[in-house]
């Protein structure tokens, strides 16, 4: 005898104003569920009830300037933001990375899956405020948990004016970086701009041979005092107890590069990027830094003359834009890569000892050394492209990275550049 099936509508949650009657005459005859409901609905015919959701809808999205369109959920500050799309690798340290000046104008996207667990604190800050434009991540983490936590990345973010979007496909934009090198795009949580406009937005916006520095460089000198924490101190061999006072230029300098040559024994003065160098001369210092910072180094042409004043007058430091515009106030060229190195785990060769370093870097542009004239000696070399990763003249007292030594975040594998650059100020003592 052939068994007569039906369907068997199950209701377990019903809304507000909806019953239920279930009728079973026997097991192989049809069963029928009889629901009525109450409930209010929307113009759209949606129970009014059942509106609410327990996740977040997707309410923003990611443009590219290659035409393609990205849905995500929003965190941190709501709007229309466009900057240049980079991705990072680092595994740690979001904190120091949304607060690295040299982000300025660009959207990092973090390779690492889950972000925002470990929340924000005060103490990680590499400067006053996030620079970059926007964050892209692939997952929230719904919770923080670390001691010295004391808000959120989301609440951070859209405090300092920050947006941020999650539940993207990360993995598939970098790879996409990777093939085309970096990206403009748009950040948008408004659904009155049409994607077409967004798209357009980002043809219009550019970093090429625009000054970046001068937006977060400072706007007075003040002087540095602040050593690393002896609870974060990682290099015991200290500055001997000896002296030496250095001018440091801004050109988005993090705190933690102030940091570490404070603990090597440095006076440091700080002075924005626009100070002449007839007036660092006059403070008669042992060394000038000339720090990281964001934007193309070819749009600052005051900040190379500055650099080629104090050339052979003072011994010379230089780190990421500092090192670029050593390159060109040496007389050398620099170039925009393709999709630059962003992360804290990239090999370097320093050919001076042999030793690979694991470094943290963050540019996009780079010396091309093929450039440079004779008797500057290329010091590193990045392992993953071969692109010059350090100077030296000895003739003139210079030194430069294009890499972060400092490393926050990152190994530190390459802290003992700082104490390099005390022997440099040292001969520069014992010569005058």
């Amino acid at each position: 005898m052939a068994t007569k099936i039906g369907i068997d509508i199950s209701l377990r949650n019903f809304p507000a104003g909806c019953s239920a009657r279930r009728t079973n005459k026997s097991s192989n005859v049809q069963r029928v569920t009889i629901v009525k409901c109450s409930v209010n609905l929307n113009s759209n015919g949606t129970a009014a009830a059942l509106v609410e959701r327990p996740w977040k809808p997707f309410d923003a999205r990611l443009v590219l300037e290659d035409g393609s369109v990205w849905k995500a959920k929003s965190f941190g500050a709501s709007g229309t933001k466009v900057g240049e799309v980079v991705f990072n690798t680092s595994l740690t340290g979001y904190q120091e990375i949304i607060t690295d000046p040299s982000y300025a104008g660009q959207f990092v996207l973090m390779t690492c899956p889950q972000i925002g667990n470990t929340g924000i604190n005060l103490d990680d800050e590499e400067s006053k405020q996030c620079h970059p434009g926007g964050m892209i991540i692939r997952s929230l983490s719904i919770s923080t948990s670390n001691w010295r936590a004391i808000g959120n990345i989301s609440d951070h973010l859209a405090a300092n004016d920050m947006m941020g979007i999650y539940d993207v496909d990360t993995r598939a934009i970098t790879r996409r970086l990777r093939q085309d090198g970096s990206l403009r795009g748009v950040l948008s949580t408004e659904n009155s701009k049409t994607s077409e406009e967004l798209v357009e937005m980002a043809h219009t916006f550019s970093i090429n041979g625009v000054d970046s520095i001068s937006g977060v460089s400072c706007t007075a000198p003040y002087e540095w005092v602040d050593k690393t924490g002896s609870e974060w101190e990682f290099n015991n061999k200290g500055s001997d107890d000896k002296s030496f006072d250095v001018v440091a230029y801004d050109f988005g300098i993090k705190h933690n590069i102030l940091r570490r040559l404070a603990s090597y024994g440095c006076k440091i003065t700080v002075v924005p990027s626009t100070w002449p160098a007839s007036e660092t001369l006059k403070m008669k210092p042992d060394g000038v830094l000339f720090s990281n910072g964001p934007g193309d180094p070819s749009a600052v042409p005051y900040a190379v003359e500055t650099v080629k004043e104090m050339l052979g007058k003072v011994p010379v430091f230089g780190i990421c834009m500092g090192h670029q515009l050593l390159g060109q106030a040496l007389g050398g060229k620099t170039f925009k890569m393709k999709f630059g190195h962003h992360g804290g785990n990239h090999p370097v060769r320093n050919l001076q000892n042999g030793r690979v370093e694991i470094s943290a870097q963050n540019h996009n542009y780079a010396v091309d050394p093929a450039s440079l004239p004779e008797g500057i000696e290329v010091t590193h070399v990045n392992l993953n492209d071969g692109s010059c990763a350090g100077l030296a003249f000895p003739a003139l007292s210079v030194m430069s990275l294009q890499y972060h030594p400092e490393a926050s975040p990152g190994p530190h594998d390459s802290d003992l550049v700082f104490r390099e650059f005390i022997h440099l100020m040292e001969q520069g003592k014992t010569n005058a």
